[in-house]
């Protein structure tokens, strides 16, 4: 994968996220702010592991240029990926 600067705004995105989390569960902060941060957080993953699998999918799964064995690594390789995601 080549880099990609608004995945990688994206994780930045989500560390600072997380980095409250910390910061709000150290400061003792009410349970209400912190479900809402750790939803929010989790909304932002989500959105990221959306673009990685779009990425994926074009590059290794639908490029025409594929071989077949290729396509079917790649579909496998994305399975994999979504059944641990969806753990």
């Amino acid at each position: 994968m080549t880099p990609n600067p608004a995945l990688l705004a994206r994780v930045q995105r989500i560390a600072g996220q997380v980095a409250a989390i910390e910061r709000s569960l150290a400061g003792g902060a009410d349970c209400a702010d912190l479900l809402h941060l750790v939803a929010a957080t989790r909304g932002a993953i989500g959105g990221l592991m959306e673009k990685i699998v779009e990425e994926h999918l074009h590059a290794h799964v639908a490029d025409p240029d594929l071989t077949p064995a290729a396509r079917a690594e790649g579909a496998r390789e994305l399975m994999d990926a979504i059944r641990r995601y969806s753990k």
